[in-house]
This record gives C-alpha cells, sequence and structure tokens, in this order.
C-alpha cells in the first residue's frame, strides 16, 4: 500500500489562511473571479495558492461572476448611474464580455435610462438656480457624462433644460 506524502502544515495554514481571507472580502459583499484572485496576490498568497483558491470557492459556488454582474449592475442602477459607466466598472474588475453583456441587457428591460437622466438633469438644474443658465447646462451635462449616461439621451434632455 502506497503512502500519500504528508503535507506541510505550512502550506495547509497557508490554504487555510488564503479562504478564510476570501471568505473575509466576500462577508463585505460579493466579488467576481478576477478580483478575488488579484485581492489573493496583493495580501501576499501565491498565484498558485489564489488560483486554488478562487477554484475552491467556485466549485463551492460562493462566487460566480454572472451572479456578482447581476447585483454589480442592480446595486449600480441605484445610484443611479448609466449603462456605459457600469460596462466599464465591470470591464475594469475583469468580467468576460459575454457576462456583461447579459447582465446589461437584463437590467435595460426594466430600465428607462432618459426618465432617469431627465429627473436628475432637473435636480441638478434646479440647484444652479444662481448660475446663468447656459453655464448651469453645462455643468449638468458634464454632471451627466461623468455618471456615464448616453450622451445622444443627455444632449436632449439638457437642451430642453
Amino acid at each position: 500500500m502506497k503512502k500519500k506524502p504528508a503535507r506541510s502544515l505550512a502550506s495547509l495554514n497557508n490554504a487555510e489562511k488564503a479562504r478564510a481571507y476570501a471568505f473575509l472580502l466576500l462577508k463585505f459583499r460579493l466579488r467576481g473571479e478576477n478580483e478575488l484572485k488579484a485581492r489573493l496576490k496583493q495580501k501576499g498568497f501565491s498565484e498558485e495558492l489564489s488560483e486554488a483558491t478562487v477554484s475552491f470557492l467556485k466549485d463551492k459556488e460562493f462566487i460566480d461572476d454572472r451572479v456578482f454582474a447581476k447585483g454589480w449592475v442592480s446595486s449600480r442602477l441605484k445610484r443611479p448611474l448609466g449603462l456605459r459607466k457600469i460596462e466599464q466598472e465591470l470591464t475594469q474588475k475583469g468580467l468576460a464580455k459575454e457576462i456583461i453583456q447579459d447582465a446589461l441587457a437584463q437590467a435595460k428591460e426594466d430600465y428607462h435610462e432618459s426618465q432617469v437622466v431627465s429627473q436628475l438633469a432637473q435636480q441638478r438644474f434646479s440647484k444652479l438656480k444662481d448660475i446663468e443658465p447656459l453655464k448651469a447646462k453645462a455643468r449638468v451635462y458634464g454632471y451627466l457624462m461623468r455618471r456615464g449616461f448616453a450622451s445622444d439621451i443627455v444632449g436632449d434632455i439638457v437642451k430642453g433644460l
């Protein structure tokens, strides 16, 4: 009978530490696979250990990029942010284009960007009553563009202010 090689206590300890750290991160909010790998590496865990930890979490269904993307889109729309900005954030987090597009397509069904832009523009414009109208419109336009709304929608609505 062959004897299995004994794992060193140090490597087992590191694996437990990596999982504990990953669970700590997941306790605060959902995370994507690449984001979790990057955070583990940043904490000083090896590439292999980071990969193994993420694989373990994925197998046990503690992380799922599709669930993360859907949750991220939902939370960011409440801020409210534009779909372009949300897509940019998810890309920075290392999610696959297909997953991002699916999450955004689901969100578009219930989300009316022009209504949100109109409401935000009116709120912002009313706060800028003391400023000349042209300058106020420029500020509102910049504000909405930084929030990631579509430029054609923003342009049309700001013209109507």
